[in-house]
């Protein structure tokens, strides 16, 4: 794992960010704005990611799986036929560029954005929370035991993704009810309401185990990785902030770092979660790659370009008062 030491450089630029510092409501903004980004620019490779893995596993029909895209899990059901899926099975691809010519010439543009909706609606509160306070611990952690200490991302990642699997839980599994079992508004609110009579309102995170324990370690490699990986090419090209090739470099590299950790994590988590497993291989590692190196390098880079763009409003309203 490549996670050492943050190096001091920098000092006047971390001071200026100190000065300037972004509000809030700010960092949530921008890290929903990533989240909205992430999402359309990743979906096309979900869509054919899970087209792909339909036609190699023909005994799936009528059954869901739980898939990722860096950033959230989605339920996908899989159905030979007409009725309304995220992702028919219809055709066969020979791989990644054969699935996306296909799609869009069978189906149309738009097919390759199938079921952004849904996954907006999860995406974003869960991406705004979890980004929001790892700043926010961070800037906790950094100021009592130091800046450049080793431990700071590792905790403020670990407990950031922890924070926000916690507080979105329930609309995860809502949202997975409603895609798994296709239920009405009516029926889910129904069955909601039997479950919390039932089992007690912890029942509304159930689920919440398995997903904390793939994601807190991913979370916890992933921001130490990047943190360091942020600083040593700031370094090595002579930046005093990190540009967008930077930390679109730094997020990337993070990421599959992190995927290849938390791998067996992965496989648990799915595993109790949906109707198969995945081999821990290179035919698992590979998928996953595929998605979670975009997808966090996109958010990670759009998140601090946001929160450069309000710091520099900060500034400028802050010289305008002087």
């Amino acid at each position: 794992m490549l996670c050492f030491s943050r190096n001091k450089i920098m000092g006047s630029e971390e001071k200026e960010n100190e000065l300037y510092r972004i509000t809030t409501s700010q960092q949530a903004f921008s890290s929903g704005c990533g989240a909205v980004i992430t999402s359309v620019l990743v979906t096309p490779l979900d869509v054919v990611k899970v087209r792909l893995q339909a036609q190699s596993n023909p005994n799936l029909k009528g059954k869901a799986f739980l898939d990722s895209d860096g950033l959230t899990d989605h339920v996908y059901l899989y159905e030979n036929g007409t009725g309304k899926t995220w992702h028919k099975t219809a055709g066969r691809f020979t791989g990644m560029t054969d699935a996306f010519v296909k799609i869009v010439q069978r189906e149309g543009v738009k097919s390759l954005w199938s079921g952004l909706f849904p996954s907006l609606a999860v995406s974003v509160p869960t991406t705004v929370v979890y980004f929001t306070c790892y700043d926010q611990l961070h800037d906790t952690f950094g100021s009592k035991i130091g800046e450049d200490h080793d431990s700071v991302p590792l905790i403020a990642g670990g407990l950031a993704r922890l924070c926000a699997a916690t507080a979105t839980s329930p609309i995860e599994m809502i949202k997975t009810r409603m895609q798994s079992r296709r239920l009405s508004y009516k029926k889910l609110l129904a069955c909601i309401s039997s479950n919390v009579t039932q089992s007690g309102w912890l029942s509304l995170w159930k689920g919440w185990g398995p997903t904390v324990l793939r994601d807190v370690p991913f979370s916890a490699l992933y921001w130490c990785n990047y943190e360091y990986l942020k600083k040593r090419l700031c370094k090595k090209l002579g930046k005093r902030e990190p540009t967008f090739l930077i930390t679109f470099s730094s997020g990337a590299v993070a990421g599959s770092i992190a995927a290849v950790l938390t791998l067996p994590f992965d496989v648990v988590k799915t595993h109790k979660q949906t109707e198969m497993w995945e081999p821990v291989s290179t035919h698992g590692i590979i998928p996953r790659l595929t998605k979670i190196a975009p997808a966090c390098a996109i958010m990670i880079s759009a998140y601090e370009y946001g929160k450069s763009f309000f710091r520099r409003i900060n500034k400028d309203k802050a010289m305008k008062n002087l």
